[in-house]
Protein backbone atom coordinates (compact mmCIF):
# COMPACT_ATOMS: atom_id res chain seq x y z
CA UNK A 1 0.00 0.00 0.00
CA UNK A 2 1.16 3.29 -1.32
CA UNK A 3 1.72 6.55 0.78
CA UNK A 4 -0.64 7.80 -2.30
CA UNK A 5 -3.40 5.69 -1.32
CA UNK A 6 -3.79 6.67 2.31
CA UNK A 7 -4.34 10.22 0.67
CA UNK A 8 -5.87 9.89 -2.66
CA UNK A 9 -8.41 6.87 -2.12
CA UNK A 10 -11.80 7.09 -0.15
CA UNK A 11 -12.05 3.46 1.42
CA UNK A 12 -15.12 4.74 3.15
CA UNK A 13 -17.02 5.62 0.02
CA UNK A 14 -15.67 2.77 -1.66
CA UNK A 15 -18.00 0.33 0.91
CA UNK A 16 -20.69 3.04 1.09
CA UNK A 17 -19.96 3.75 5.05
CA UNK A 18 -19.64 6.15 7.11
CA UNK A 19 -16.76 7.40 8.77
CA UNK A 20 -17.52 6.51 12.32
CA UNK A 21 -18.98 2.96 11.31
CA UNK A 22 -18.09 0.70 13.51
CA UNK A 23 -16.19 -3.01 12.63
CA UNK A 24 -19.66 -4.74 12.47
CA UNK A 25 -21.32 -1.97 9.54
CA UNK A 26 -18.06 -1.99 7.89
CA UNK A 27 -18.03 -6.00 7.49
CA UNK A 28 -21.63 -6.26 6.72
CA UNK A 29 -21.09 -3.60 4.05
CA UNK A 30 -18.59 -5.59 2.80
CA UNK A 31 -19.92 -8.90 2.51
CA UNK A 32 -23.10 -7.79 0.55
CA UNK A 33 -20.90 -5.73 -2.00
CA UNK A 34 -18.77 -8.67 -2.50
CA UNK A 35 -21.31 -11.33 -3.31
CA UNK A 36 -23.08 -8.62 -5.80
CA UNK A 37 -19.53 -7.67 -7.66
CA UNK A 38 -17.90 -10.88 -7.64
CA UNK A 39 -16.12 -11.77 -11.12
CA UNK A 40 -18.14 -15.55 -10.57
CA UNK A 41 -21.60 -13.29 -10.51
CA UNK A 42 -20.18 -10.85 -13.04
CA UNK A 43 -18.26 -12.84 -16.01
CA UNK A 44 -16.79 -10.66 -18.53
CA UNK A 45 -17.94 -7.80 -16.71
CA UNK A 46 -14.54 -5.47 -15.95
CA UNK A 47 -16.48 -2.64 -14.54
CA UNK A 48 -17.79 -5.01 -11.60
CA UNK A 49 -14.48 -6.72 -11.63
CA UNK A 50 -12.74 -3.34 -10.90
CA UNK A 51 -15.13 -2.59 -8.32
CA UNK A 52 -14.73 -5.43 -6.59
CA UNK A 53 -10.81 -5.18 -5.90
CA UNK A 54 -11.64 -1.66 -5.55
CA UNK A 55 -13.94 -2.85 -2.63
CA UNK A 56 -11.38 -5.81 -1.38
CA UNK A 57 -8.61 -3.06 -0.97
CA UNK A 58 -10.89 -0.78 1.14
CA UNK A 59 -12.07 -3.52 3.32
CA UNK A 60 -8.39 -4.56 3.98
CA UNK A 61 -7.54 -1.58 5.06
CA UNK A 62 -10.59 -0.52 7.38
CA UNK A 63 -10.75 -4.08 8.96
CA UNK A 64 -7.45 -3.96 10.48
CA UNK A 65 -7.55 -1.35 13.53
CA UNK A 66 -4.16 -0.18 13.23
CA UNK A 67 -4.45 0.13 8.87
CA UNK A 68 -7.12 2.23 9.42
CA UNK A 69 -5.91 4.37 12.59
CA UNK A 70 -3.22 6.02 10.41
CA UNK A 71 -5.14 5.85 7.25
CA UNK A 72 -7.43 8.38 9.11
CA UNK A 73 -4.58 9.87 10.47
CA UNK A 74 -3.17 10.68 6.85
CA UNK A 75 -6.68 11.79 5.73
CA UNK A 76 -7.04 14.12 8.63
CA UNK A 77 -3.84 16.25 8.11
CA UNK A 78 -3.70 16.26 4.68
CA UNK A 79 -7.11 16.14 3.02
CA UNK A 80 -9.41 13.58 1.73
CA UNK A 81 -7.72 13.51 -1.85
CA UNK A 82 -4.66 15.01 -3.90
CA UNK A 83 -6.27 18.82 -4.43
CA UNK A 84 -7.95 18.15 -0.94
CA UNK A 85 -4.09 18.13 0.35
CA UNK A 86 -2.76 20.70 -1.70
CA UNK A 87 -5.88 23.13 -0.79
CA UNK A 88 -4.86 22.43 3.07
CA UNK A 89 -1.77 24.52 2.48
CA UNK A 90 -2.42 28.32 1.12
CA UNK A 91 -0.37 29.02 -1.13
CA UNK A 92 1.27 26.00 -1.70
CA UNK A 93 4.01 23.53 0.40
CA UNK A 94 7.09 25.23 2.09
CA UNK A 95 9.39 25.02 -0.44
CA UNK A 96 7.20 24.14 -3.40
CA UNK A 97 7.78 28.05 -4.58
CA UNK A 98 4.84 29.36 -6.80
CA UNK A 99 4.79 27.15 -9.28
CA UNK A 100 4.28 24.26 -6.49
CA UNK A 101 6.87 22.03 -7.62
CA UNK A 102 6.49 18.58 -6.89
CA UNK A 103 8.72 17.70 -3.44
CA UNK A 104 8.82 14.25 -1.84
CA UNK A 105 6.64 13.74 0.98
CA UNK A 106 8.94 11.49 2.95
CA UNK A 107 11.88 14.85 3.04
CA UNK A 108 8.61 16.90 4.27
CA UNK A 109 7.75 14.19 7.60
CA UNK A 110 11.70 14.11 7.90
CA UNK A 111 11.95 18.06 8.02
CA UNK A 112 9.04 18.17 10.54
CA UNK A 113 9.85 15.30 12.81
CA UNK A 114 13.36 17.20 12.94
CA UNK A 115 11.92 20.69 14.33
CA UNK A 116 9.14 18.37 16.34
CA UNK A 117 12.10 17.27 18.85
CA UNK A 118 12.70 20.85 20.05
CA UNK A 119 8.73 20.83 20.90
CA UNK A 120 6.41 18.60 20.81
CA UNK A 121 6.52 15.29 18.58
CA UNK A 122 6.47 16.65 14.75
CA UNK A 123 5.56 14.62 11.72
CA UNK A 124 8.40 12.40 11.23
CA UNK A 125 7.49 10.96 14.80
CA UNK A 126 4.38 11.12 13.86
CA UNK A 127 4.37 8.94 10.41
CA UNK A 128 7.27 6.41 11.78
CA UNK A 129 6.10 3.53 10.84
CA UNK A 130 3.88 4.47 8.19
CA UNK A 131 6.48 6.03 5.90
CA UNK A 132 9.25 3.78 7.18
CA UNK A 133 12.79 5.14 8.63
CA UNK A 134 16.27 4.72 8.13
CA UNK A 135 19.90 4.80 9.85
CA UNK A 136 21.09 6.99 12.30
CA UNK A 137 21.26 10.95 10.89
CA UNK A 138 18.48 9.76 8.39
CA UNK A 139 15.04 11.07 8.38
CA UNK A 140 12.30 8.66 8.63
CA UNK A 141 10.93 8.01 5.17
CA UNK A 142 12.91 10.25 3.54
CA UNK A 143 14.14 9.62 -0.22
CA UNK A 144 17.68 8.31 1.34
CA UNK A 145 16.12 6.44 3.55
CA UNK A 146 13.84 4.37 1.13
CA UNK A 147 17.44 4.01 -1.28
CA UNK A 148 19.27 2.54 1.81
CA UNK A 149 16.66 0.24 2.53
CA UNK A 150 15.99 -0.95 -1.21
CA UNK A 151 19.74 -1.06 -2.11
CA UNK A 152 21.44 -1.06 1.10
CA UNK A 153 23.17 -4.54 2.76
CA UNK A 154 20.62 -7.08 3.66
CA UNK A 155 21.01 -10.11 6.39
CA UNK A 156 20.70 -13.36 5.78
CA UNK A 157 18.04 -15.46 6.56
CA UNK A 158 18.50 -17.97 9.59
CA UNK A 159 18.70 -21.34 9.19
CA UNK A 160 17.42 -24.21 11.40
CA UNK A 161 18.56 -28.23 11.86
CA UNK A 162 18.33 -30.95 14.47
CA UNK A 163 20.61 -32.56 15.96
CA UNK A 164 20.02 -36.06 18.41
CA UNK A 165 22.29 -37.02 21.05
CA UNK A 166 22.53 -39.51 23.42
CA UNK A 167 21.46 -38.76 27.24
CA UNK A 168 25.26 -39.09 28.20
CA UNK A 169 26.24 -36.54 25.33
CA UNK A 170 23.97 -33.84 26.19
CA UNK A 171 24.74 -34.26 30.00
CA UNK A 172 28.50 -33.87 29.69
CA UNK A 173 28.46 -32.13 26.44
CA UNK A 174 30.16 -33.33 23.19
CA UNK A 175 31.49 -31.80 19.55
CA UNK A 176 29.39 -33.42 16.65
CA UNK A 177 29.45 -32.63 12.94
CA UNK A 178 26.53 -31.59 11.26
CA UNK A 179 25.18 -32.41 7.75
CA UNK A 180 22.53 -30.09 6.24
CA UNK A 181 20.92 -28.39 3.40
CA UNK A 182 20.85 -24.74 3.57
CA UNK A 183 21.28 -21.13 1.12
CA UNK A 184 24.89 -20.35 0.41
CA UNK A 185 26.70 -18.33 -1.75
CA UNK A 186 26.76 -19.45 -5.04
CA UNK A 187 30.46 -20.92 -6.28
CA UNK A 188 30.27 -20.49 -9.39
CA UNK A 189 29.37 -17.00 -9.47
CA UNK A 190 30.62 -16.15 -6.20
CA UNK A 191 27.20 -14.16 -5.11
CA UNK A 192 27.35 -12.02 -8.15
CA UNK A 193 24.40 -13.57 -9.58
CA UNK A 194 26.60 -12.71 -13.23
CA UNK A 195 27.63 -15.70 -15.66
CA UNK A 196 31.89 -15.96 -14.61
CA UNK A 197 33.62 -13.67 -17.13
CA UNK A 198 31.09 -10.84 -16.77
CA UNK A 199 29.22 -8.53 -14.07
CA UNK A 200 26.19 -6.75 -13.06
CA UNK A 201 26.22 -3.13 -13.86
CA UNK A 202 24.36 -0.35 -12.53
CA UNK A 203 20.94 -0.09 -13.21
CA UNK A 204 20.79 2.67 -16.23
CA UNK A 205 16.62 3.43 -14.72
CA UNK A 206 17.34 4.18 -11.11
CA UNK A 207 21.16 4.52 -11.24
CA UNK A 208 21.93 1.80 -8.42
CA UNK A 209 19.70 3.65 -5.90
CA UNK A 210 17.03 0.74 -6.26
CA UNK A 211 14.33 2.67 -5.97
CA UNK A 212 12.41 5.50 -8.50
CA UNK A 213 10.34 8.47 -7.64
CA UNK A 214 7.29 9.67 -9.93
CA UNK A 215 5.59 12.87 -9.33
CA UNK A 216 1.81 13.17 -8.92
CA UNK A 217 0.27 16.51 -8.52
CA UNK A 218 2.43 18.39 -5.68
CA UNK A 219 3.77 15.00 -4.74
CA UNK A 220 6.91 12.77 -4.95
CA UNK A 221 6.69 9.24 -4.34
CA UNK A 222 9.02 6.10 -4.48
CA UNK A 223 8.46 2.76 -5.49
CA UNK A 224 11.11 0.09 -5.77
CA UNK A 225 12.68 -0.03 -9.10
CA UNK A 226 10.86 -2.66 -11.83
CA UNK A 227 13.81 -2.94 -13.83
CA UNK A 228 16.43 -4.23 -11.36
CA UNK A 229 13.67 -5.10 -8.59
CA UNK A 230 15.12 -3.02 -6.06
CA UNK A 231 18.84 -4.13 -5.99
CA UNK A 232 20.24 -1.36 -7.79
CA UNK A 233 21.82 -4.19 -10.01
CA UNK A 234 21.26 -5.70 -13.43
CA UNK A 235 22.71 -8.74 -14.52
CA UNK A 236 22.35 -9.50 -18.00
CA UNK A 237 24.14 -12.50 -18.61
CA UNK A 238 22.66 -14.93 -15.37
CA UNK A 239 25.45 -17.77 -13.52
CA UNK A 240 23.84 -21.01 -14.55
CA UNK A 241 24.03 -21.95 -11.56
CA UNK A 242 21.59 -20.00 -9.63
CA UNK A 243 19.72 -18.12 -11.94
CA UNK A 244 20.76 -14.94 -11.20
CA UNK A 245 20.38 -15.44 -7.47
CA UNK A 246 23.77 -15.65 -6.40
CA UNK A 247 22.56 -18.46 -3.78
CA UNK A 248 22.61 -21.91 -4.08
CA UNK A 249 20.93 -24.54 -2.01
CA UNK A 250 24.14 -26.29 -0.68
CA UNK A 251 24.94 -29.26 1.55
CA UNK A 252 27.49 -28.50 4.07
CA UNK A 253 29.24 -30.38 7.07
CA UNK A 254 30.24 -27.91 10.63
CA UNK A 255 31.44 -28.86 13.40
CA UNK A 256 29.16 -27.83 16.52
CA UNK A 257 30.67 -27.84 20.13
CA UNK A 258 26.90 -28.81 22.28
CA UNK A 259 27.60 -27.16 25.74
CA UNK A 260 27.09 -29.53 28.74
CA UNK A 261 23.81 -29.49 30.55
CA UNK A 262 21.55 -29.19 27.37
CA UNK A 263 17.75 -30.00 27.84
CA UNK A 264 15.34 -31.84 25.10
CA UNK A 265 14.11 -29.70 23.03
CA UNK A 266 16.51 -26.46 23.43
CA UNK A 267 17.71 -24.36 20.67
CA UNK A 268 21.43 -23.43 19.89
CA UNK A 269 22.08 -19.88 18.32
CA UNK A 270 25.25 -20.02 16.05
CA UNK A 271 25.91 -16.79 14.91
CA UNK A 272 26.86 -15.82 11.06
CA UNK A 273 26.49 -19.95 10.80
CA UNK A 274 22.97 -19.36 8.45
CA UNK A 275 22.24 -17.78 4.97
CA UNK A 276 25.03 -15.51 3.68
CA UNK A 277 23.43 -11.44 3.50
CA UNK A 278 22.83 -10.03 0.31
CA UNK A 279 24.55 -6.95 -1.12
CA UNK A 280 27.75 -7.24 1.46
CA UNK A 281 25.28 -7.49 4.41
CA UNK A 282 26.16 -10.19 7.04
CA UNK A 283 25.21 -13.94 7.27
CA UNK A 284 22.08 -15.24 9.57
CA UNK A 285 22.34 -17.47 12.30
CA UNK A 286 22.02 -20.81 12.82
CA UNK A 287 19.71 -22.38 15.17
CA UNK A 288 20.30 -26.20 16.40
CA UNK A 289 17.30 -28.18 17.77
CA UNK A 290 18.56 -30.83 20.05
CA UNK A 291 17.00 -34.03 21.07
CA UNK A 292 17.99 -35.81 23.86
CA UNK A 293 17.31 -39.65 23.83
CA UNK A 294 16.20 -41.37 27.42
CA UNK A 295 19.29 -43.45 29.16
CA UNK A 296 18.10 -46.94 30.45
CA UNK A 297 18.76 -46.14 34.09
CA UNK A 298 18.91 -42.61 34.67
CA UNK A 299 16.54 -39.34 34.55
CA UNK A 300 16.77 -35.78 34.86
CA UNK A 301 15.34 -33.17 37.14
CA UNK A 302 16.66 -29.41 36.40
CA UNK A 303 20.38 -29.61 36.99
CA UNK A 304 20.20 -33.22 39.28
CA UNK A 305 20.28 -36.78 37.96
CA UNK A 306 18.18 -39.35 38.97
CA UNK A 307 18.38 -42.84 39.89
CA UNK A 308 16.17 -45.86 41.47
CA UNK A 309 18.53 -48.27 43.51
CA UNK A 310 16.98 -51.74 44.67
CA UNK A 311 17.81 -53.00 48.28
CA UNK A 312 17.33 -56.02 49.78
CA UNK A 313 14.91 -56.00 53.34
CA UNK A 314 17.85 -56.81 55.56
CA UNK A 315 19.95 -53.89 54.18
CA UNK A 316 16.64 -51.62 54.71
CA UNK A 317 16.47 -52.27 58.35
CA UNK A 318 20.21 -52.71 58.83
CA UNK A 319 22.02 -50.45 57.11
CA UNK A 320 24.44 -50.88 54.53
CA UNK A 321 26.87 -49.18 51.94
CA UNK A 322 26.36 -49.83 48.38
CA UNK A 323 28.17 -49.18 45.24
CA UNK A 324 25.61 -47.68 42.53
CA UNK A 325 26.75 -46.06 38.87
CA UNK A 326 27.37 -42.27 37.94
CA UNK A 327 27.40 -40.97 34.42
CA UNK A 328 30.96 -40.05 34.96
CA UNK A 329 32.25 -43.64 37.09
CA UNK A 330 30.72 -45.18 40.54
CA UNK A 331 30.44 -44.10 43.63
CA UNK A 332 29.73 -45.41 47.05
CA UNK A 333 26.39 -44.41 48.85
CA UNK A 334 25.72 -45.36 52.72
CA UNK A 335 22.38 -46.10 53.30
CA UNK A 336 21.16 -45.88 56.76
CA UNK A 337 19.68 -48.50 58.97
CA UNK A 338 16.00 -48.30 59.00
CA UNK A 339 15.38 -46.77 55.67
CA UNK A 340 12.26 -46.90 54.18
CA UNK A 341 11.04 -47.42 51.07
CA UNK A 342 10.75 -44.67 48.83
CA UNK A 343 13.36 -42.38 50.75
CA UNK A 344 15.92 -40.55 48.41
CA UNK A 345 19.52 -39.96 49.48
CA UNK A 346 21.38 -37.18 47.66
CA UNK A 347 25.20 -37.09 46.79
CA UNK A 348 26.35 -33.91 45.67
CA UNK A 349 28.05 -32.71 42.99
CA UNK A 350 27.43 -35.63 40.81
CA UNK A 351 24.75 -34.72 38.12
CA UNK A 352 24.92 -32.93 35.72
CA UNK A 353 28.18 -30.42 35.37
CA UNK A 354 27.74 -26.72 35.38
CA UNK A 355 29.68 -23.17 34.54
CA UNK A 356 29.46 -22.61 38.92
CA UNK A 357 27.57 -25.81 40.89
CA UNK A 358 26.98 -28.78 39.31
CA UNK A 359 23.71 -30.66 40.45
CA UNK A 360 23.35 -33.75 42.50
CA UNK A 361 22.54 -37.71 42.12
CA UNK A 362 19.20 -38.32 43.81
CA UNK A 363 18.85 -41.63 44.92
CA UNK A 364 15.67 -43.45 45.73
CA UNK A 365 15.95 -46.69 47.92
CA UNK A 366 13.55 -49.13 46.61
CA UNK A 367 12.97 -52.25 48.82
CA UNK A 368 12.75 -55.58 47.06
CA UNK A 369 10.23 -58.02 48.17
CA UNK A 370 10.78 -61.36 47.33
CA UNK A 371 7.71 -62.94 44.88
CA UNK A 372 8.31 -66.80 46.46
CA UNK A 373 9.51 -67.76 49.38
CA UNK A 374 11.04 -71.03 50.36
CA UNK A 375 9.38 -72.68 53.91
CA UNK A 376 12.46 -72.13 55.57
CA UNK A 377 12.38 -68.32 54.70
CA UNK A 378 8.50 -68.13 55.24
CA UNK A 379 8.88 -69.66 58.88
CA UNK A 380 11.62 -66.91 59.48
CA UNK A 381 9.95 -64.33 58.35
CA UNK A 382 7.03 -65.51 60.54
CA UNK A 383 9.13 -65.51 63.52
CA UNK A 384 10.78 -62.04 62.69
CA UNK A 385 7.32 -60.65 62.23
CA UNK A 386 6.37 -62.20 65.80
CA UNK A 387 9.49 -60.46 67.44
CA UNK A 388 8.51 -57.25 65.90
CA UNK A 389 4.88 -56.92 66.22
CA UNK A 390 2.99 -54.63 64.87
CA UNK A 391 4.81 -51.24 64.21
CA UNK A 392 2.00 -49.49 62.71
CA UNK A 393 0.25 -47.04 64.59
CA UNK A 394 -2.92 -48.05 66.83
CA UNK A 395 -5.98 -46.90 64.48
CA UNK A 396 -8.78 -45.36 67.27
CA UNK A 397 -11.98 -43.44 66.26
CA UNK A 398 -10.09 -40.27 67.95
CA UNK A 399 -7.27 -40.40 65.38
CA UNK A 400 -9.90 -41.18 62.41
CA UNK A 401 -11.93 -37.92 63.90
CA UNK A 402 -8.45 -36.24 63.80
CA UNK A 403 -7.52 -37.34 60.45
CA UNK A 404 -11.26 -36.22 58.79
CA UNK A 405 -11.00 -32.24 60.21
CA UNK A 406 -7.43 -31.83 58.27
Amino acid sequence: MSTRDFIEKDYYGALGVSQNADAAEIKKAYRKLARDLHPDKNPGNADAEARFKEVSEAYDVLSDPKRRGEYDEARRLFGAGGAGARAGFPGGFPGAGGGGQPFDLGDLFGAAGNAGRAGAGGLGDLFGNLFGGGGAGTPPGSARARQQAASGPARGQDVETEATLSFDEAVLGVTVPLRMQSPGTCPTCAGSGAKPGTSPHTCPVCDGAGVTSRSQGAFAFSEPCRNCRGSGQVVDDPCPTCAGNGVTTQTRTITVRIPAGVKDGQRIRLAGKGAPGRRGGPAGDLFVVVHVSDHELFGRRGDDLTLTVPVTFPEAVLGTTLTVPALDGNVTLKVPAGTSSGRTLRVRGRGVPGRGRSGDLLVTIEVAVPQRLSPEAERAVKTLDAELGDPRPQITAATQTRGSDR
